[in-house]
């Protein structure tokens, strides 16, 4: 963070700073394009755009979608209208169309530097705004019509320049360490590929380990909860497999209603989001919706871990064929994946724990990086 612009936050003047309605501030662009018929071909929907970023880093193609969409240009920015408290705004890099559930907003350079505007948007001072403007229940959504007379503060340019030139420095260390993080993925990628894709035999899941499954106590049963033991539910299995962040934890009467699972056991979610996995770094219990797999000792869990995910879609196609995908104890026991040698497994342990280090090293220092970013765009704004 060497050679920041001098801009003195703790004590921001403000005395300076002019209220602008939104339509003075950028204009929305409502240029339709019918997909069927455009030489586009770049189309990005909500589903494309992450939460909390600036960036697009994947989009769709004109098949993926029928109906009238917005067209958007190069340097627009792309504002989801639809659940905003989603908080997905990101600026277009190319030419394309994007769905009609978002806004294509253009900056008004005379009164932001367009550069700035894709943080001022995700400031929190935008963002609540545009969730207390929302209407509809079920699928909240804005409309121009009401945004476009929103007022905001905002700097002179002068100092609009100042703080771009500092929230850009910590916008490219954040893109900085997420390159390093998807090289860290590539070659994880290929670690996997080199053992699992050459193992010699194969193995059913149940010859792995003992396959568990959990149970919720009563909810109304206050004696059975806010005790010390984790109780895991899908929705605490996320895209970080090593981290578990329960809501809620059982006492032991609890416990005795539901089934402990020991620590480093590999848990499934057998229900909905079938496939996602995870490590319990310490004894816990879990709910019904998770299969657990309690390795044997010759099987190292970090190996399971990854063998399981890198088998994900050969798990999700054992589910049964109703309107929510459920995969059975005995079923997921049934899945023969390809399992390496003993000394193979070792070996894969040790390649890969030193990435699994570096990963989450590099996941924690973007992390931090994020939050001071997004922190400063609210001392800002």
């Amino acid at each position: 963070m060497e050679n920041l612009p001098a801009l003195n936050l703790k004590n921001l003047d403000k005395s300076q700073w002019k209220t602008y309605r939104f339509d003075e501030i950028a204009k929305n662009i409502s240029e339709r394009v019918d997909p069927n018929k455009t030489d586009l071909e770049v189309y990005v929907g909500l589903e494309h755009i992450d939460s909390e970023s600036i960036h697009l880093t994947r989009s769709g193609t004109p098949d993926d979608v029928d109906g009238q969409k917005l067209r958007f240009y190069p340097g627009d920015l792309i504002f989801g209208r639809r659940r905003a408290y989603q908080r997905k705004a990101a600026v277009a890099t190319t030419d394309g169309f994007c769905s009609a559930h978002a806004l294509v907003l253009r900056a008004k350079p005379e009164v932001i530097d367009p550069q700035l505007f894709p943080f001022f948007m995700h400031s929190d001072a935008f963002m609540h705004r545009a969730v207390d403007i929302s209407v509809g229940s079920l699928s909240p959504t804005i409309n121009w019509g009401t945004l476009k007379h929103q007022t905001f503060l905002l700097p002179p340019k002068d100092i609009q320049l100042l703080m771009m030139e500092l929230l850009s420095k910590i916008d490219a260390q954040i893109n900085s360490q997420n390159e390093v993080l998807m090289k860290t993925e590539t070659l994880k990628l290929s670690i996997l590929k080199r053992y699992f894709e050459s193992a010699s035999t194969h193995k059913k899941i149940k010859e792995l380990g003992e396959v568990v499954t959990g149970g919720t106590p009563s909810v109304s049963v206050s004696d059975y909860w806010d005790g010390d033991t984790p109780f895991i539910t899908p929705a605490e299995i996320t895209d970080n497999p090593t981290t578990l962040m329960p809501k809620r934890f059982l006492t032991k009467a609890g416990v005795e209603k539901s089934r402990s699972i020991p620590k480093n056991s590999i848990l499934t979610v057998c229900i909905g989001t079938i496939g996602k996995v995870a490590i319990n770094e310490i004894d816990c219990c879990t709910n019904q919706q998770i299969n657990a797999l309690i390795p044997f000792e010759q099987y190292h869990s970090l190996y399971l871990l990854n063998l399981l995910k890198y088998y994900k879609n050969k798990i999700v196609s054992m589910s049964g064929a109703t309107t929510i995908q459920i995969i059975n104890k005995s079923s997921f026991e049934s899945i023969s994946l390809p399992i390496n040698k003993e000394a193979e497994i070792d070996s894969f342990v040790s390649e890969i724990g030193i990435l699994e280090e570096l990963y989450q090293r590099l996941n924690k220092q973007i992390r931090l990086s994020q939050i001071l970013q997004k922190n400063l765009i609210n001392q800002i704004f």
